[in-house]
Formats: structure tokens, C-alpha cells, sequence
């Protein structure tokens, strides 16, 4: 019920949406130019015409929003799979068999590569690499790229066993 594709985008074979999705949203794309009169500021909408493309065996659950891509595409690769309340920002990819936890947030043009977690409440800066099979914990906030294969945690996040002990002290 409620859930929405956008023109222009496509769904691979075996794809489950829940309730309320949105794929092909307009992505968040503006730019400050000064309106006419006094030099008050205003925002120009970027148009955001690039599809959204969902592979085979993506399942996406109940109120997340994937959006469309101003330049390229936004991807969600085969066997991914996307929890409640999820946010895909706009020229963002997402690798095969990647797990999107509740409440994760990517900023645009973020690049998640194969078999990462992203545990719940992860928010990504955009212009970010998440390289394969990388895991964040929980409520993880990342600024910068993350290497293939290492766990990271906090905010900002950074390797798992030194923030367990940053923690314990």
C-alpha cells in the first residue's frame, strides 16, 4: 500500500516493496543564488531527472525513500536489502548483499560497496566510499571514506576496538 515508483525508474525481478516506499524521489539538489531585492538569499531547485534502478532480489521496508540522481543514476544492487525508514540519497549506490539497517541515512553520491552493514541510525556524509564488506555499529556517524573490510563505530566513527576502549575509559 502506498508505496510509489517514479517515472523512468526500473525494478529487477523478485523485488519487494512495503508499505509507503518512494523510489525515484527528487533528490535534494539545490543552489544559493540572491533573489531579486534586497540580497536575500534563495535556493535554485536542481532538477534531479536521473533513474532510479532497483537489481534482482532487492527488498526495501516500510516508509524509506530512494532518490533519483540529478547526473547518473542511483543503484541498488542485487540482494540488498533495506530496513524501515531508510534514506538513499541522490547518485548513491548501493553493493550486492549490503544490509541498510532502520533509520540509515546516506548523503548523495555515497558508494557502499559489497556485503556492508550499516547498522541502525548510521548516517553517511556524502562523497563517501563504504569499501566491501565493511561493518558500522549502531549510530555511527561517517565523515570519510571507510577501507574494505574493518568495523568502525562512533562519531565520528573510527575503528571498532579502539572506540570499545574510548568507551570503557
Amino acid at each position: 500500500a502506498h508505496a510509489v515508483v517514479r517515472e523512468h525508474c526500473r525494478l529487477g525481478d523478485h523485488v519487494i516493496l512495503q508499505n509507503g516506499v518512494i523510489i525515484g524521489a527528487d533528490g535534494f539538489g539545490f543552489a544559493r543564488h540572491t533573489a531579486p531585492g534586497p540580497g536575500t538569499p534563495a535556493w535554485h531547485k536542481i532538477v534531479q531527472t536521473g533513474p532510479t534502478i532497483l537489481e534482482d532480489h532487492v527488498e526495501v521496508q516500510a516508509n524509506s525513500t530512494i532518490d533519483r540522481a540529478s547526473v547518473g543514476e542511483t543503484r541498488i544492487h542485487a540482494g540488498a536489502k533495506i530496513d524501515n525508514l531508510v534514506q538513499v540519497g541522490h547518485g548513491s549506490s548501493v553493493g550486492a548483499d549490503s544490509l541498510l539497517c532502520a533509520q540509515v541515512g546516506l548523503a548523495g553520491s555515497t558508494h557502499v560497496g559489497k556485503n556492508v552493514i550499516l547498522a541502525g541510525q548510521v548516517g553517511v556524509a556524502g562523497h563517501c566510499t563504504i569499501g566491501d564488506g565493511a561493518i558500522a555499529t549502531a549510530q555511527s556517524g561517517i565523515p570519510s571514506d571507510v577501507a574494505p573490510g574493518t568495523t568502525v563505530s562512533g562519531t565520528p566513527a573510527f575503528d571498532n576496538r579502539k572506540w570499545l576502549r574510548a568507551s570503557a575509559v
